[in-house]
């Protein structure tokens, strides 16, 4: 049985002078990065097997995060598909005072592959708490959006490709 919680990754950064722009903020490049592994691990916990980044769903910069600033990154599994698992990350600046003002949020789905690097069954997820299921739900929601956008790009470059 493997719950969300069994999947919970956390890591620690300290933002240096090489991490950040001209402003003195992270570089965003640099969370992607950072949230990438976090979110990777966590898939891999998950899976018991190694998992590579499928997409990235999401990602908002809604709290800029400073030189000298810690970043705490949280991520877990949100949702186990049939090879694939959508992974919640949430970014913290942590004040000096340790107090964790929410920085960051992402949501990224990642393919278990076997020996041979082909796709393979992930296990199913437990559920537990409320919030759990609410991610649960979000996480399907999430994928039928990506699915459909899929469908809808197929459909417009066909449209494309019988006009000219």
């Amino acid at each position: 049985m493997k719950t969300p919680k069994n999947s919970e990754v956390v890591m620690t950064e300290l933002v240096l002078p090489n991490d950040t722009n001209m402003l003195g903020n992270l570089l965003g490049g640099r969370l992607m990065h950072w949230i990438d592994i976090a979110a990777a691990l966590a898939a891999m916990k998950h899976a018991g097997r190694i998992c590579v980044t499928a997409s990235v769903d999401e990602i908002n910069f809604n709290e800029p995060i400073r030189l000298g600033d810690v970043v705490k990154i949280y991520a877990s599994v949100n949702r186990a598909f049939k090879t694939s698992v959508e992974v919640g990350v949430k970014t913290v600046r942590v004040t000096i005072e340790g107090d964790e003002v929410p920085s960051n949020k992402a949501y990224l789905t990642f393919v278990a592959l076997d020996n041979d690097r082909r796709p393979i069954a992930v296990p199913p997820l437990t559920l537990e708490t409320e919030e759990e299921k609410r991610r649960y739900d979000e996480a399907g929601f999430r994928r039928e959006q990506r699915l459909r956008n899929r469908e809808q790009l197929h459909a417009l470059r066909e449209q494309r490709q019988m006009q000219s």
